[in-house]
């Protein structure tokens, strides 16, 4: 998966989380598994399966694990980091003129735009 992608399912679960949250405040019935279910399913497909060698010690398996999950780890968490700072840079700004939910949107339409762009 892409890192674009990644960044995007990201603004999906960010989006999704914040919506469920102001029903939340609303008094409004939560499936609160629905926003569990879309993180759950970006991590089963950010991360690899893993395979180790039944004769692996201990340590060897840890350090296939580590191996596996390590640059599938880093792609998701520098994701959102991404989303984070830039929804951070607009709440240090000042800025009144957009809102989270609007500045989520635009970051995904200018990350699917650029991704066409380079098709």
């Amino acid at each position: 998966m892409e890192q674009s992608e990644i960044i995007l399912r990201a603004i999906g679960v960010l989006t999704e989380t914040q919506e469920m949250v102001r029903r939340l405040n609303g008094d409004a019935d939560v499936d609160a598994d629905v926003g569990d279910a879309q993180l759950g399913r970006l991590v089963t497909e950010v991360f690899p399966p893993v395979e180790v060698p039944v004769d692996a010690t201990p340590a060897e398996a840890g350090q296939a694990v580590v191996d596996a999950l390590m640059p599938a780890a880093i792609s998701l968490v520098g994701a959102f980091a991404f989303v984070f700072s830039e929804l951070a840079e607009v709440h240090d700004t000042g800025r009144s003129d957009i809102t989270s939910t609007e500045l989520l949107r635009t970051l995904a339409l200018r990350l699917s735009n650029r991704d066409s762009d380079d098709e």
